[in-house]
């Protein structure tokens, strides 16, 4: 590619973010945005940060994945399958040398380092929560942050003032919803950039590879409301549809796929003919593949979800107690509205704009 297409030629980039999560969110959205800053010339890795605390944490969170409601022991061998997976895929990412997570001191020189996306910034955060790390002390040279999130903390309860002052040291600032972008509004007088979450803006691409096939209601998430998957069974049914939940247990499913990979998720969530999801990035992941779609956030992921479906006009695929049987017929096979396009074609300008303005300063 030519040097003009390629912004970021020769620039040293180190990303910071949550990539060795067993996670589909976080694998793609770790994936996504060290590609897409090498699609621009950057010499990208991420940031290998190393915690035995928390590679414990995640490995039992991968084995528990839907508490409160317990596993079967028969999944764990599903589960176990599923994390091999993953920690195949971790290994063929572009990384940096490894580090202590706590001694960022030890890391090598870059000409900026990028943390986000993904909660990085969330306190709430079950084992990441409270680690310095990714809120900039420590790290040498231009520190950015690109479409970073607080999660589940809400902007309302307000950020402490000690976090508050490490955000300072960010040469500048960027997030991936509303609710981060009051909470560093509030806490440091500063307007964040408001941008894509990577998989949006760097779409990972299958071209080529082979699909499942039509027929299929991809499933993903857990703990869904008896409300929702009582009518979700029954237009499957009544359309001939086969549900399949993906990567956790659901027994109002027809089928588990609780082994798959992120690039077997990636796939899946491309082929199936609509999705029903509690998740952030299975939203992003319909989003992408122009997928007729329902959610109903949970709780944890109210924040970020319900703010993506207000930037690009989704509100309607909300689903809520109540709606009747028409409300599911309708939105599990209607396309996207034609404007999405259109708003992901301007937040993406925006967002590149933003990397570009924060990198090549």
């Amino acid at each position: 590619m030519h040097g003009r297409h390629q912004p970021l030629l020769g620039r040293r980039l180190g990303i910071l973010t949550f990539h060795r999560c067993i996670n589909y969110g976080s694998y793609w959205q770790a994936r996504c945005l060290v590609d897409g800053l090498r699609a621009l010339g950057a010499d990208a890795v991420l940031l290998d940060h190393e915690c035995a605390a928390a590679a414990r944490a995640e490995i039992r969170c991968a084995f528990r994945p839907t508490l409160p409601q317990p596993t079967p022991r028969s999944d764990f061998a599903a589960y176990g399958r599923k994390t091999r997976k993953f920690l195949e895929a971790f290994a063929q990412l572009p990384l940096s040398v490894a580090f202590p997570l706590h001694r960022p001191d030890k890391l090598e020189e870059y000409d900026a380092i990028i943390v986000g996306s993904d909660e990085v910034w969330n306190l709430r955060h079950p084992w990441y929560g409270g680690c310095a790390t990714f809120y900039g002390t420590g790290l040498r040279g231009r520190v950015i942050s690109y479409a970073a999130s607080f999660g589940n903390q809400d902007a309302a309860d307000g950020l402490p003032p000690y976090w508050a002052d490490q955000l300072r040291g960010f040469a500048s600032l960027s997030v991936r919803d509303e609710n981060s972008r009051s909470m560093v509004r509030s806490a440091l007088d500063v307007d964040p950039a408001l941008v894509l979450d990577p998989c949006l803006q760097f779409p990972p691409q299958f071209a080529g590879e082979e699909r499942e096939g039509e027929g299929v209601v991809a499933v993903y998430g857990h703990n869904f409301p008896s409300w929702l998957s009582d009518h979700v069974r029954a237009w499957a049914m009544k359309s001939g549809r086969r549900i399949v939940s993906i990567g956790y247990r659901n027994d109002w499913a027809d089928e588990q796929r609780l082994a798959c990979g992120p690039h077997e998720f990636a796939r899946f969530m491309a082929s199936a003919d609509a999705v029903v999801t509690s998740f952030f990035h299975g939203c992003v992941f319909a989003i992408l593949n122009q997928k007729p779609f329902v959610t109903v956030p949970s709780s944890y992921r109210a924040n970020k979800v319900y703010d993506l479906m207000r930037r690009l006009g989704l509100e309607r695929r909300l689903a809520r107690q109540g709606t009747g049987a028409g409300f599911y017929a309708s939105l599990l096979t209607d396309p996207l509205d034609d404007r999405v396009s259109d708003r992901l074609s301007r937040l993406r300008q925006h967002s590149a704009d933003y990397l570009l303005y924060a990198l090549v300063p």
